[in-house]
């Protein structure tokens, strides 16, 4: 039960907020402030849900640590989309025609910090959380990379191919990290920091998405495999590379910390064991 009102509670906040925010689109500094506040407002009703349901300390949305935490994770999530747009640049074709909008960047922040807050709580947060408690890290990583990259099937120009390079680079990735740290700050902020890189600064597609401009006038063009075609770089044979490499990194970090949970726990034995371990 507790599942089915945590989901519940979170989707509300993140259906609702994604049609506030989109509505404000011609508005930058109005979708900015909204973005904001929508993020904030679904980290405390996570916070609030979980404690009612599961009458403990939501350490995973701490306060103490978060700016440090999100501030690690934008590192690696810009780090490693600037390296999927280097090899595009190589390989293919990556132009920067001069400045683009920087208003548009602006309203993309909000945008994105509302969509990457609100995913992370859902499909980090409680989906790979719970599944995790049952199954083992491992094939909880599995299937909400799987239903994390299916998701992404609903944008407008999101293929088959697109869905499983998300499920993989991404999905698996941020659960990782989750794994990896205990917190929900740390895939927040690299998820952030991945979807603003690609639309605020570089001005790519984000996951057929028909993203606005950011900071850059670019264009970009080459074999999809590079690029990824219409559904943007995610799509592309280096984000997938680059994600599993970081995936596994995670996984590693896990392992060393004691965080993986072993599969075929027993329900008695995952009661008795905090869902949120220690650092």
């Amino acid at each position: 039960m507790r599942f089915v009102w945590q989901l519940s509670a979170v989707v509300v906040v993140a259906m609702i907020g994604s049609q506030v925010v989109a509505t404000v689109e011609d508005h930058p500094w109005l979708q900015l402030v909204l973005g904001l506040l929508v993020s904030v407002l679904a980290v405390l009703v996570y916070g609030w849900v979980v404690s009612k349901t599961e009458h403990r300390p939501v350490t995973e949305v701490a306060r103490k640590g978060a700016g440090a935490a999100i501030g690690r994770g934008m590192l690696i999530g810009v780090a490693m989309f600037g390296a999927v747009i280097t090899n595009i640049y190589v390989n293919a074709h990556y132009e920067i025609n001069g400045l683009g909008s920087v208003s548009g960047a602006v309203g993309l922040v909000g945008f994105m910090a509302a969509a990457s807050v609100t995913e992370e709580l859902i499909f980090r947060g409680i989906l790979f959380r719970i599944i995790e408690e049952r199954t083992g890290t491992w094939i909880a990583l599995t299937l909400t990379g799987v239903l994390f990259g299916l998701s992404h099937l609903l944008n407008p120009n999101a293929d088959l191919w697109g869905a499983l390079a998300i499920a993989i680079e991404a999905g698996g990735m941020l659960a990782a990290a989750y794994a990896a740290t205990r917190t929900l700050w740390v895939p927040i902020g690299l998820h952030f920091g991945w979807n603003f890189a690609a639309a605020g600064i570089f001005s790519t597609e984000v996951s057929g998405n028909n993203t606005p401009q950011g900071l850059l006038d670019t264009m970009t063009s080459g074999p999809a495999w590079i690029t990824g075609g219409d559904f943007g770089p995610e799509g592309s044979v280096y984000a997938v590379l680059f994600g599993v490499l970081v995936t596994i990194g995670f996984m590693w970090l896990a392992h060393k910390r004691g965080n993986l949970v072993p599969r075929r726990r027993r329900a008695d034995r995952v009661a008795a064991t905090p869902t949120t371990l220690p650092q």
